[in-house]
């Protein structure tokens, strides 16, 4: 079977691409998914996240490799195995980052992708609530929307930062990100917008269009140096596809480098070492890993009725029907109410800390299951990580997780700036306009106080923000999996689209802006063919 174009995973780029690329009637465009349909109820309900991060029908379920930095623990790393990838597991929150990380982007020479060049891209993709401006766009198929619910709790923290000369920030998307404000997300009527649902679902009976769900790739196929198609499995049955035009890979950050390696691109000496010929060496497939870290401050919470209490009992009850009658109350919110930006290091630019601050409270035994007494958290992670890490193939069975190791905290800045949020985040929750509902601190709790004690609570307890990025890395250097039209180096036919071509982690959540790069390969494809 021939197309013109293989999309290798429907995740938050993959669904742009088929979206954009098969609105030419003229081009055949095979959409490929490992996973399911998201026919699962928790992906639509917006809270579901608590139970689609763990969940094996549409997860995964990844784990790091053993690092001494985080205590030699296992950290889940959840990536969606689903139509819309991660996108439909997520905490749906919508944050594109700095200006600056996209200038910087530019600046290692990666021409089109300073923020004044994508800030298009992610205007045409948005369908925002508040109304068009220089920043926003709408009539995109992403609907972005404010969080409809407000709460005393997250006033009174908005409040707090203030006071500490923190400026507010409705929108951390618009002219300036530093701020504390409440989220934006990808959220339209109660429902989770991922990009099955906003790029997929009204394109799906187009006839140029074929998506194939549970079909794992198990390797590219070449042509000398050229791709020219990909074989998947799906049950029993091995399928060979041919690309007329090009083969693009979008698994994401995980799923990209593996499926080069298994195809024999990447380091010689690890494809050598398990077997595997080499059509093109490439040592950087796999390397650059960096990924978001985030420590969680706890506190019992007085005169105020949090998540906590809504989730259980008689409210849940009430909660439902809410839900149900109106998509409204604690079933339409997400992983957090607030989200704030600021720095932490003196002289810096733009912010290197970002907050994500919710009226609930979390089991540090049991993932993302919620404590039984109020509760709220405050979610410190550091935006702009020097520690690097690695994503490698352990066996030449595409059904086998590579090895991933985010080496987290390895940077001495990293370690730093985790503890300064911390002993921050300690600082805007102690102050008076948190007097009525601050209770005690529950973690790392009120003997930690120095910053060998902060260090060591984020060792033991620390975790992903789920936005591992860069493993594909964009650039011309030695290192460079991709150049700046996101073609693999070295052989034709070939791209990579997803969060793994990032050079450096952007400040913020991932989703949005591995959106605007499936809506940039587009173009770049387009002027490509022509």
């Amino acid at each position: 079977m021939s197309y013109d174009y293989i999309i290798i995973g429907a995740g938050s780029a993959g669904c742009v691409l088929a979206n954009r690329l098969s609105a030419n009637p003229n081009i055949r465009v095979a959409l490929l998914e490992a996973g399911g349909e998201d026919t699962l109820p928790w992906i639509h309900i917006p809270a579901g996240f608590l139970k689609t991060l763990t969940h094996p029908k549409v997860n995964w379920l990844y784990e790091s490799e053993p690092h001494p930095g985080t205590h030699n623990r296992p950290i889940p790393i959840p990536r969606g195995k689903v139509l819309g990838g991660s996108s439909s597991i997520n905490g749906m929150l919508y944050i594109r980052g700095h200006r600056r990380d996209y200038d910087i982007w530019a600046q290692l020479g990666n021409r089109g992708w300073s923020f004044d060049e994508v800030l298009p891209l992610f205007r045409r993709s948005e369908d925002q609530s508040r109304g068009e401006d220089g920043y926003h766009g709408v009539g995109g198929p992403l609907h972005v929307s404010d969080q409809v619910e407000r709460h005393e709790v997250c006033d009174a923290l908005l409040a707090a930062a203030e006071s500490l000369g923190i400026p507010l920030n409705d929108d951390v998307n618009g002219a300036e990100q530093e701020g504390f404000g409440y989220v934006q997300l990808t959220v339209k009527n109660g429902r989770r917008q991922s990009t099955a649902a906003a790029f997929l679902e009204p394109v799906r009976k187009r006839k140029n269009l074929n998506i194939v769900t549970g079909a794992q790739a198990r390797h590219l196929d070449w042509a000398g140096k050229k791709c020219v198609g990909v074989t998947y499995q799906r049950g029993r049955l091995h399928v060979s596809l041919r690309a007329a035009k090009e083969v693009i890979v979008s698994a994401g950050s995980i799923g990209s480098p593996q499926l080069l390696e298994l195809s024999g691109v990447g380091d010689p000496n690890h494809l050598q070492a398990l077997g595997i010929h080499v059509v093109h060496a490439l040592p950087g497939v796999g390397e650059n890993l960096q990924d978001h870290f985030v420590t969680r401050l706890s506190w019992r919470v007085n005169n105020a009725v949090t998540y906590n209490e809504r989730a259980r009992g008689p409210r849940l009850l009430g909660e439902l029907l809410r839900y149900m009658t109106k998509r409204q109350g604690a079933l339409a919110l997400s992983v957090a109410n607030l989200v704030g930006f600021t720095h932490v290091r003196a002289g810096m630019e733009s912010p290197d800390v970002q907050y994500f601050m919710t009226p609930a409270s979390f089991s540090l035994t049991r993932e993302r299951a919620l404590e039984r007494e109020p509760g709220m958290t405050v979610g410190p992670c550091q935006l702009r990580p020097e520690s690097r890490g690695s994503v490698h193939i352990k066996s030449t069975d595409p059904f086998t997780g590579p090895a991933i190791q985010p080496n987290f905290l390895d940077a001495q800045v990293d370690r730093d700036t985790v503890v300064g949020a911390m002993r921050l985040a300690r600082k805007i929750v102690e102050a008076p306009p948190m007097d009525k509902f601050r209770g005690t601190e529950t973690t790392p709790g009120p003997d930690v106080n120095t910053d060998d004690e902060f260090l060591a609570y984020a060792r033991e307890t620390g975790a992903t923000v789920y936005h591992p990025v860069g493993t594909c890395k964009m650039g011309s250097d030695p290192m460079a999996v991709v150049d700046d039209r996101l073609r693999v180096h070295g052989v034709a036919g070939l791209r990579v689209v997803d969060a793994s071509i990032m050079p450096t982690l952007v400040s913020g959540n991932t989703n949005a802006p591995t959106i605007m790069i499936g809506e940039k390969a587009c173009d770049m494809i387009r002027e490509d063919a022509n």
